[in-house]
């Protein structure tokens, strides 16, 4: 083969591995830009805060002892938003559909028995028990995608026996004083 032949074939083939070389897939070359990448669900700002599913005191399912029972929705947020049509259910499918619009960096306190529904309290109107002492809160938008979850017992990792727990998360002030 002459000298001018070689050539010809040395540039073709590196001409050839050029346009392989770019043909080839960002991701390939460790260039991925987000692009066919899964997103995860964005995180909400309204989170499950305290729970407090055994109520101090004896079980006698009076008003009193029920509403002693409660857990806090907190909106992490700067922003109000609108809860209604949200849900809170437990693992029995009990289920309290919100219809409020919580204020932002905010918390409401959902309450198993009767009362007057509040800025800061709202009332499931039930008149048992709600949270077991092992069971798991679901929140839900209005959509139907969880927005949080919070187990405890058997569940969970906690300990505490239903007495205000946060997994030592602060999620917000409590409306609360």
């Amino acid at each position: 083969m002459s000298r001018t032949a070689r050539r010809i074939t040395a540039t073709v083939l590196a001409s050839g591995a050029l346009l392989a070389a770019a043909a080839l897939p960002a991701s390939a070359d460790g260039h991925d830009r987000g692009h066919d990448r899964v997103k995860p669900a964005p995180r909400s700002s309204v989170v499950l805060g305290k729970v407090q599913y055994d109520s101090p005191g004896r079980d006698n399912r009076s008003n009193r002892s029920l509403n002693d029972e409660w857990v806090t929705v907190t909106n992490t947020s700067r922003q109000a938003v609108n809860l209604r049509g949200w849900t809170l259910t437990d693992e029995s499918r009990r289920t309290y559909r919100f219809d409020l619009r919580l204020a932002g960096r905010s918390s409401v306190r959902v309450h198993t028995g009767v009362g007057r529904d509040s800025r800061t309290d709202v009332y499931q109107d039930r008149n048992n028990y709600v949270w077991d002492n092992s069971d798991t809160a679901t929140l839900r938008d209005s959509r139907g995608r969880k927005a949080d979850e919070k187990s405890w017992g058997r569940h969970g990792r906690d300990d505490n026996r239903g007495h205000g727990r946060d997994d030592h998360r602060d999620h917000g002030r409590d409306n609360r004083h």
